[in-house]
């Protein structure tokens, strides 16, 4: 029995399919066949039922996948003590990070943080908050950037900054000639939002009070899945809709003529690096943090009196 063993068994037990956990391992499907056989030889015990598709674990076998949960876990803690005990941040980060935050985030920072820490690996992905709490908890991740606070006792966060809101008008619509507006002047009717499991959304529907207000029904019913999809369908179809700042520092001066401010207290969402509890990867998260705060932009850290939204 080895560590190999122990990871290509929760491999399938995730994936529930050989060739798939082959992949996912970097293995031939023939290897880890052969290595997951001779794990259930040693053992005297079926982990899987290879006659079920998807291939599923037997009720031993469940007990068993459990057990090398934890193991593989230990090991993982021991890793992650002996990189502590160096001095030089380097290894692996496993990121996950909220759509609407990595398009506009990550070109300040990645780039200058990959060379100023050569031998640091760093794994990115695109994922809802529910999905980097969960993937947090199961060790699939080391870290995530989302909009906070949580409220989860298990789930450590360090705030990077504080991200104010703008609005965005249609540019089929007059340009705006108030420079500032409050939240309850915003018209409803022509609100567009992102779809559920973004935690944009919340916010925004916090802000306006949309829990409270009942929208009318029309003939088009649409959620957008991104920022970048979210604006298109508000210039095309004569609507509104609320964007965190950096999304429109890249706008060109004729779009942000359709931009408005909110008055004080402005609602913002603050946005942290969130780890789990026993975290130990601090070396490299302190790197990170102090690489996205150098690169915050001016319109972000303006010292305007702030209102957080809860996510």
């Amino acid at each position: 029995m080895n560590i190999q063993q122990l990871t290509y068994i929760l491999a399938i037990d995730r994936f529930r399919h050989f060739a798939r956990a082959a992949d996912h391992c970097h293995v031939t499907q023939p290897t880890l066949s052969t290595m997951v056989n001779r794990f259930e030889d040693e053992l005297g015990v079926k982990v899987f039922d290879r006659s079920r598709s998807p291939v599923m674990p037997t009720e031993t076998g469940k007990r068993i996948i459990a057990q090398a949960r934890r193991v593989l876990e230990e090991v993982d803690h021991l890793q992650r003590l002996a990189g502590e005990m160096s001095e030089q941040v380097e290894g692996e980060l496993r990121l996950g990070v909220i759509p609407t935050v990595a398009p506009y985030l990550l070109p300040l920072f990645l780039q200058d943080m990959l060379i100023s820490y050569p031998r640091l690996r760093i794994t990115i992905n695109e994922l809802t908050t529910s999905e980097i709490v969960n993937q947090l908890k199961s060790n699939t991740i080391d870290a995530g950037i989302l909009a906070t606070p949580l409220g989860q006792d298990a789930i450590r966060e360090i705030p990077l900054y504080n991200e104010p809101f703008v609005v965005y008008y249609s540019k089929q619509l007059p340009p705006v000639s108030e420079k500032y507006i409050q939240p309850k002047e915003l018209n409803v009717d022509q609100l567009w939002l992102l779809e559920e499991g973004h935690c944009l959304r919340s916010q925004i529907s916090e802000l306006c009070e949309l829990k409270r207000q009942k929208r009318p029904n029309g003939n088009l019913i649409y959620e957008a899945g991104s920022i970048d999809s979210l604006k298109r369908l508000v210039d095309a179809n004569k609507g509104i809709t609320v964007l965190p700042c950096m999304a429109v520092e890249e706008f060109s001066d004729s779009e942000k003529l359709f931009v408005q401010h909110f008055r004080d207290p402005v609602p913002a969402r603050q946005i942290s690096i969130v780890t789990y509890r026993h975290h130990l990867k601090e070396r490299i998260v302190d790197a990170l943090k102090e690489e996205i705060q150098k690169k915050v932009p001016p319109m972000v850290d303006e010292k305007r009196p702030v209102e957080i939204l809860e996510v």
